[in-house]
């Protein structure tokens, strides 16, 4: 990149930390400002004397990736007038690639300002995989929804197996016999709640605990009578806790279902807005069977413009759906880990999609049971896996070039 100035930016919460490089190396300005817009604009007016001293046209905007602190200089930066003269671009660093490359520098004097200086020389050297931000005010509002989405459904999911976790206190027969399809059904936790304690369930007559588990599952058990001697015989074969020790069990296991509960209700509004945010917004990824607008918006909104991907390949690294790889003499490993960076946010909707849409599409599915069969550990994780970063490549033609699914015909 010719008659370029670079800028580095250290953003904390309160301040900005600013290195300014010519094309050389050499420092031509370093600042320290507020982290706010009169501190944002102080950079811009920096920026433009630096450009107008260098007689340059292009100007390289960085900063680390530090949750949300840096958007609003993000912003700032995109939509201020007297910077589109110039060639700007805003980079969004990665924090681990950052760090491998100050190792490069062994003699760093260790002060406030030398990470600035760091994102400055990355952006010089655009070595590392620099990719530019992208700025549209619709996908923004969609990636606050999507990201606290997934917050959510990941708290759903660990609140579900600390339940599991104290229902095996409470109950461990209902889990080593697995009576129900889902213990977390509204009949296995009102059975395993603090409705009863097991000898009641035990001395309990068989018809009166079947007409139970019928109410409470209305109607839906086949055979209810069958279901009460079950979960008599698992409550009976079940551990006896200290009375001290079950009541305490039994509060965690209520908060637990509050907690559940409380969670899915947000679930549902998220997706709610999310279902409505994404009718102003093009997709052409619900073409594909079973994927709907939530799990679209989710991959629509980390990637963004696709035009920012040269190939499927890079979206496939930018997703951190991509295996390293271990090669010593002759001897090439098959089975590699993922990598360990990447976007987790887009990895995730990738592979909650992927789940799905294998479930229609045959090619999909076939692929998914071939490496499912293959795989001696971890079977559905690894498959799962494998037929996202597939998965990837529909996603990236499609979004390419503008168009909807069709998918490969049964012979």
């Amino acid at each position: 990149m010719s008659d370029s100035i670079f800028i580095g930016i250290d953003v904390s919460t309160k301040s900005n930390k600013v290195c300014i490089l010519d094309q050389q190396g050499n420092r031509l300005a370093k600042l320290s400002v507020d982290n706010n817009s009169v501190g944002s604009d102080r950079i811009v007016k920096r920026a433009i004397e630096a450009l107008n001293k260098t007689n340059c046209s292009n100007v390289s905007f960085g900063l680390e990736a530090t949750s949300v602190y840096g958007d609003g200089l993000i912003f700032f930066l995109k939509q201020e007038p007297s910077l589109k003269p110039y060639n700007t671009k805003v980079f969004l660093l990665n924090p681990k690639q950052v760090h491998n490359f100050k190792k490069a520098y062994s003699d760093l004097p260790k002060t406030d300002d030398v990470d600035a200086w760091v994102i400055a020389d990355c952006l010089r050297f655009g070595r590392i995989n620099l990719r530019e931000t992208y700025f549209d005010e619709h996908h923004k509002a969609l990636q606050r929804l999507t990201r606290a989405r997934y917050f959510v459904a990941q708290n759903i999911v660990r609140e579900k197996n600390r339940y599991l976790t104290n229902l095996f206190l409470k109950f461990s027969g209902m889990c080593q016999e697995k009576l129900f399809s889902n213990n977390l059904g509204t009949t296995a936790m009102e059975l395993s709640g603090n409705a009863f304690s097991l000898d009641e369930i035990v001395q309990m007559p068989v018809d009166e605990l079947a007409a139970f588990i019928n109410t409470t599952g209305k109607g839906k058990f086949v055979d209810p009578e069958t279901l009460a001697a079950e979960v008599q015989k698992a409550a009976r074969s079940s551990y006896r806790l200290p009375k001290t020790v079950e009541d305490s069990i039994n509060r965690v296991l209520a908060v637990s279902v509050i907690s559940i509960q409380s969670y899915s209700h947000q679930l549902k509004t998220l997706d709610k807005s999310i279902s409505t945010l994404m009718e102003t917004i093009p997709n052409t990824l619900t073409s594909i069977k079973g994927i709907g607008p939530v799990y679209s918006a989710g991959i629509l909104s980390e990637i963004g413009s696709i035009n920012r991907f040269k190939d499927q390949a890079s979206l496939a690294k930018y997703a951190g759906l991509s295996w390293s790889r271990y090669q010593s003499g002759n001897f090439d490993a098959d089975n590699t880990h993922l990598i360990n960076s990447g976007n987790r946010y887009l990895r995730y909707y990738l592979i909650e999609a992927a789940n799905l849409a294998r479930r229609h599409d045959p090619e999909l599915k076939s692929f998914y049971e071939l490496k499912y069969r293959e795989t001696p550990k971890t079977p559905h994780k690894r498959a799962l896996a494998l037929t996202a970063r597939k998965f990837v490549r529909l996603v990236y033609a499609l979004l390419r070039d503008q168009r909807l699914y069709s998918p490969p015909r049964v012979r």
